[in-house]
C-alpha cells in the first residue's frame, strides 16, 4: 500500500498539470471588458495542486478558473491527501516500533560470546602448567659409576631423568601457590608443593608447604635449569640425590639497602635419605624438640659491577640432628659466588658465566668428629644464540675425625681419598623450548685404580607456560 501511496504523490503533479491544460484548450475564452482592453490568458501554476490563478483584467477584477478543473482539483486533494497523510503515520507509528524493540533488546539481552570466550573464561581459573621432559642415553665404563644425583643418567642405555610438571597460579591478592610434581618410569613424587604469602609487612616473605631449601646456589634448582646433565657429587654427598628439601616454614628478609641483600630462615624436617643425608636421613626419629629440626640459614648478596657484569655471593648454613647419638648433631657451612657477563650495551648472544660452590660439613659422633670438603667450579660460555659449551671441575676430600685419619665416615666408608672429576658440554638449543646437549666426563676416585669415563646424549623439550627462573 504504501508502494502506491508514493507511486501516486509523484505521478500526481504530471497528471495535475495535464488535466489543467485540457480543460483550459476547451473552456469558452472569457469576454473582453468594456474598455476593449484583453486580459491574458491564465497561465498554469507551478504548483499542480493549486488551480491557475487568473491575471487580472485592467480594471481590477481577476478572472477565475474553469469549474470542472477547480472540482478536479478540490477531489484528488480531499482523497489522495488523506491517504498519504494515513499511509505515512502507520510507516512512522511502524519504524518508532521497531527501533524500541531493537533498544530495548540491546539492554536486555546478553552479548553473544566471541569464538574462544569461554575457553579464555576457563582458563582463568586454571594454574598455569608446564611439562619438561629430559631424557638422557648413557654409557659407563664402569656399571658401578658413582653417580649420586637421582635424576642422574643411572647405566648405559637410556634414562627418563624425569618428567616434571610444574604448575603455579595466585590464590589471592595474599597468597600464591606453586608445585612440581615429577614422574619416572616406576612412579611419582612430590618434589615441591607451597604457598607463598606475597603480602607481608617490613620487606617480608614466607613459604609454607614441602620446598627445597636456599642452601647455596644448586641445591634450590630443578634439572631442566642445569648446565650439565648431572647434578654435582658434592649435592648428592651432603644432602642426598634429590637435594636438600622437606616439609617445613621458610622466612625471607630483602633489606633495605644499596645493594641487594636478601636473608633467608627455614625450618624443615631434618629426615630423608634422599633428602636430608647428612641428618636424619633414613631414620624416622621422633621429633621431641625443636632442636629436632633442620634450620637452613643463607644470606644472598648482588653487586653490579658495570652495565654488563654482574655478581651474586652467598653464605648458607644448615644444621640439624644426626642419629649417631643423643644430640650429636650436624653443620654444613656452605659459600657460592656466581660471575655473569652478559653485554646489554651491545647486540649480542654472548653470555660467559663462572659458578662456584663449596660445602664445608661437621659431624658428630660417637667420642668424636668427622669434618669433610666437597665443591665445584664451572664456566660457561654461551657462543652463539643456539650454541653453548662449558667445563666443570668437582673436588671431594675424605672425611676426617680429630686425629686427622680417614675411614670413619658412617655415611661413606669407602671414601678414603681424595675425588676428581671433569666435565665437558655442547649444548644447542633449536628453540627456547628444546634443547640438545653431549657431555663427557673423566672420574678419578682416589680409593679407587681406574678412573669411570660416562658419556652423556640428553635431549629436552618443555610445553606449557613456565615461568622466569632466578638470577
Amino acid at each position: 500500500m504504501t508502494r502506491t501511496v508514493l507511486t501516486l504523490i509523484w505521478l500526481y503533479p504530471l497528471l495535475a498539470s495535464g488535466l489543467t491544460l485540457a480543460h483550459a484548450q476547451d473552456a469558452p475564452a472569457p469576454q473582453p471588458p468594456a474598455d476593449t482592453h484583453e486580459a491574458p490568458a491564465a497561465q498554469p501554476c507551478a504548483d499542480a495542486r493549486e488551480a491557475p490563478a487568473a491575471q487580472p483584467s485592467s480594471d481590477g477584477q481577476g478572472a477565475h478558473a474553469p469549474d470542472d478543473v477547480q472540482d478536479v482539483d478540490d477531489e484528488l486533494s480531499a482523497a489522495e491527501l488523506a491517504e498519504i497523510e494515513a499511509a505515512l503515520s502507520a510507516d512512522a507509528a511502524a519504524a518508532a516500533d521497531t527501533a524500541a524493540a531493537a533498544d530495548t533488546a540491546a539492554q536486555t539481552e546478553s552479548p553473544p560470546l566471541r569464538s574462544g570466550g569461554v575457553a579464555a573464561a576457563v582458563q582463568s581459573l586454571l594454574p598455569d602448567l608446564a611439562f619438561t621432559t629430559d631424557v638422557a642415553l648413557a654409557w659407563f665404563s664402569d656399571r658401578d659409576h658413582l653417580q649420586t644425583g637421582g635424576h642422574d643418567p643411572g647405566a648405559t642405555g637410556f634414562t627418563l631423568q624425569q618428567l616434571e610438571l610444574a604448575l603455579g597460579k595466585a590464590v589471592d591478592p595474599y597468597f600464591r601457590v606453586d608445585g612440581n610434581l615429577v614422574y619416572s618410569q616406576f612412579g611419582v613424587e612430590i618434589e615441591e608443593i607451597y604457598a607463598t604469602a606475597l603480602t607481608l609487612p617490613w620487606n617480608l616473605q614466607a613459604r609454607v608447604g614441602q620446598f627445597l631449601t636456599r642452601f647455596g646456589r644448586v641445591n634450590a634448582t630443578h634439572p631442566h635449569t642445569w648446565d650439565f646433565a648431572d647434578q654435582s657429587f658434592a649435592i648428592g654427598r651432603v644432602f642426598g640425590s634429590e637435594g636438600n628439601r622437606g616439609l617445613g616454614v621458610e622466612l625471607s628478609y630483602l633489606a633495605p639497602l644499596p645493594w641487594y641483600l636478601e636473608v633467608v630462615g627455614a625450618v624443615t624436617e631434618a629426615a630423608g635419605e634422599a633428602t636430608a643425608r647428612s641428618f636424619f636421613g633414613p631414620q624416622p626419629l621422633p621429633v621431641e624438640s625443636p632442636l629436632d629440626f633442620q634450620s637452613t640459614l643463607a644470606v644472598k648478596q648482588f653487586f653490579p659491577l658495570g652495565d654488563d657484569l654482574s655478581l651474586l655471593w652467598g653464605l648458607s648454613l644448615a644444621t640439624g640432628p644426626n642419629p649417631t647419638g643423643h644430640d650429636n648433631r650436624t653443620d654444613v657451612y656452605g659459600v657460592d659466588v656466581f660471575l655473569k657477563y652478559r653485554p646489554i650495551t651491545r647486540a649480542s648472544d654472548t653470555v660467559i658465566s663462572l659458578q662456584s660452590e663449596w660445602l664445608y660439613r661437621r659431624r658428630q659422633v660417637a667420642r668424636d668428629l668427622l669434618s669433610d670438603l666437597s665443591g665445584y667450579a664451572q664456566l660457561t660460555w654461551r657462543l652463539t644464540r643456539r650454541w653453548g659449551t662449558g667445563a666443570r671441575y668437582e673436588l671431594g676430600l675424605p672425611a676426617e675425625d680429630r686425629a686427622g685419619d680417614t675411614g670413619g665416615d658412617y655415611l661413606d666408608p669407602e671414601w678414603t681419598a681424595t675425588r676428581h672429576r671433569g666435565s665437558a658440554q655442547l649444548t644447542y638449543w633449536p628453540s627456547e623450548f628444546s634443547r640438545l646437549r653431549a657431555q663427557g666426563s673423566i672420574d678419578r676416585p682416589g680409593w679407587r685404580d681406574d678412573p669411570i669415563y660416562a658419556l652423556f646424549l640428553t635431549f629436552e623439550v618443555t610445553i606449557g607456560a613456565h615461568g622466569a627462573h632466578a638470577f
